[in-house]
């Protein structure tokens, strides 16, 4: 096999392979598309009979420079084919330029893919992540529970806080959510009894600490949680209950009960 970095004056055969990368019909361009020579697949790009199944062939090379890559993104076949667009998204060598040009291209869950793509780019991630969640207003509500099952952390947030009961369960049970996410929504508007209720029973998230105080001092918890969770604090923490300004009536009887129980006035 040739250099692909040889000079072209050492290499005497490679006349002979671009000629052949230029006028080869479909079954001789299937031999040229293992030519190690970047210059002869540029070639290649010009020969009449290459098709798109061929084309997905060549973008199969893991090897490509980002030239190559990019001469192939100029193809007029690159702006018509829906599968080469997402082979040159999912090109390690495809510039990142080229890569956000095309993500408004690719299908919801096409866009998840190119998330958890190995070698992708912060930056590519984020521009795959923010395509996603421009299109969750417009996305049907299966497709919301499916990507709130798959997909990165900043997605299933940016459900989290539609407050949908509906998809509170396949986030809470997506590995990726971040308590974070949890109090933020706990501290929310969007937050219910219906979900406050979804995360305060839920086995990974029951116990956090941070996570007990946001939903007991939220008026819209229903009181079941504070007989549930005040045995379970420390004193000082039911003491702050006590005097925090965003407890209902009912909640604050709950309180008052737990400080009895524990002989405190």
């Amino acid at each position: 096999m040739s250099d692909p970095e040889k000079p072209a004056s050492l290499d005497t055969d490679l006349p002979r392979r671009l000629y052949a990368a230029l006028t080869a019909d479909r079954d001789g361009i299937l031999t040229v598309l293992n030519d190690p020579s970047m210059e002869v697949l540029r070639s290649l790009l010009k020969n009449p009979c290459l098709d798109e199944p061929l084309l997905l062939m060549l973008l199969k090379r893991r090897d490509l420079t980002e030239d190559t890559v990019t001469a192939v993104s100029r193809l007029p076949l690159a702006g018509e084919s829906h599968p080469v667009k997402v082979a040159l998204v999912h090109h390690p060598a495809t510039p990142a330029r080229i890569v956000q040009s095309l993500l408004p291209h690719l299908y919801l869950f096409e866009l998840v893919t190119v998330c958890f793509l190995p070698g992708v780019t912060p930056d590519q991630k984020v521009a795959a992540e923010r395509a996603i969640i421009q299109r969750l207003p417009v996305t049907p509500l299966g497709n919301k529970i499916t990507l709130a099952r798959r997909a990165t952390a900043d997605v299933v947030d940016a459900l989290l806080q539609e407050g949908n009961p509906l998809l509170m369960e396949a986030c809470l049970d997506n590995p990726r959510i971040r308590e974070a996410a949890l109090f933020r929504f706990l501290n929310g508007p969007a937050a219910t009894a219906e979900t406050i209720s979804a995360i305060a029973r839920h086995p990974r998230w029951k116990n956090r600490p941070n996570l007990k105080l946001a939903i007991l001092k939220n008026a819209r918890t229903p009181n079941i949680w504070f007989t549930v969770f005040l045995p379970t604090l420390p004193l000082v923490e039911v003491k702050n209950l006590r005097v925090s300004g965003r407890l209902t009536p009912g909640h604050k009887e709950c309180v008052e009960e737990e400080l009895k129980r524990r002989g405190v006035r």
